[in-house]
């Protein structure tokens, strides 16, 4: 038989894991299902020093143990599990792990985007200690220093805009001969002193090395994909600005999106289009993606659901 639940969480990043401990103060019990990346994009993330209350600054995957805690403390229950099959139009809501049948009488959605990434063993060993996917959480460590961003899109060159704030030097690998983005983000580029291009190339590997028991990124290995000769160009960070992806293949078919995959929500709440379920965080944000958006938005899906849930008892 299937196990029932007043509302169930999909996903344990920022959005979740406070919508989490706002629906469990509010007596709900909530159910939270933590998916395959417990914690979210902030488990690969190093140091956090843009979330208010953390002067000193805090690991990513400590901040996200500090909100389980929290949500644990007043009643949350949490599984290690991955949702494999959701049938949302049905009252009350299906989810299955597997073959492990739960229902819910509300849903919030909070499963996250994931940042295109090159597939590059490298880029996953430096992630996090000079690789990074987000220009506006790491920007600032790099001050004074000179960086990649590797991409050709509008993503690619907000990033490198974005890091001239910081760093002297801004290149943008591209594996085409000209920017895919969008002219007015074209003008921009060109126009910075700071932002450099290195045309036809694409990156093969990140270089490092270990310096008193940390990893540093010291280049990136580029091959040029008319000549195929390859080079290594120096560089103290690579900014990957290939785009995210939000993780919405399991709502395929049932929830509306926008034409890249994230969820639509209603006028200023977290309402989807159907009833009862709720989105929050970066599933349905393509624009700020930081953790204390994600966070508001978990607290205003866990309000919108309450409210919900008070007015179909």
């Amino acid at each position: 038989m299937a196990m029932h639940h007043r509302l169930v969480i999909l996903g344990s990043g920022p959005a979740g894991l406070t919508a989490a401990l706002y629906a469990a103060r509010a007596n709900l019990r909530p159910v939270v299902f933590e998916g395959i990346q417990p914690g979210g994009q902030l488990t690969i993330t190093t140091e956090v020093e843009n979330y208010p209350g953390f002067p000193q600054g805090v690991l990513g995957p400590e901040l996200m143990e500090l909100f389980r805690a929290q949500a644990l403390r007043f009643g949350a229950e949490t599984h290690f599990k991955n949702v494999t099959r959701v049938e949302l139009r049905s009252r009350p809501v299906r989810l299955w792990l597997d073959d492990e049948e739960h229902t819910a009488d509300a849903l919030i959605i909070a499963t996250g985007a994931s940042a295109r990434l090159l597939g590059l063993a490298s880029e996953m060993a430096y992630m996090g200690y000079g690789v990074s996917a987000c220009a506006t959480c790491d920007g600032f460590f790099y001050r004074g220093l000179e960086v990649v961003v590797i991409g050709g899109g509008d993503t690619a060159v907000e990033e490198a805009t974005f890091l001239t704030k910081f760093a002297t030097k801004v290149t943008i690998i591209h594996r085409r001969d000209a920017l895919r983005a969008s002219k007015i983000m074209q003008e921009k580029a060109a126009k910075n002193t700071r932002i450099a291009f290195l045309w036809d190339s694409v990156v093969e590997e990140i270089l490092g090395k270990s310096e008193n028991g940390k990893k540093l990124v010291t280049g990136v290995r580029v091959k040029n994909v008319k000549t195929g000769s390859t080079s290594d160009v120096k560089t103290d960070g690579v900014f990957i600005g290939i785009g995210h992806q939000p993780n919405t293949e399991l709502f395929a078919g049932q929830l509306e999106m926008d034409p890249v995959g994230y969820l639509l929500t209603k006028g200023r709440g977290t309402a989807t289009n159907i009833p009862g379920v709720f989105a929050a965080g970066d599933v349905a944000d393509s624009v700020y993606r930081q953790a204390i958006t994600a966070a508001g938005s978990g607290c205003q899906a866990a309000i919108d659901a309450e409210r919900w849930l008070e007015g179909h008892d």
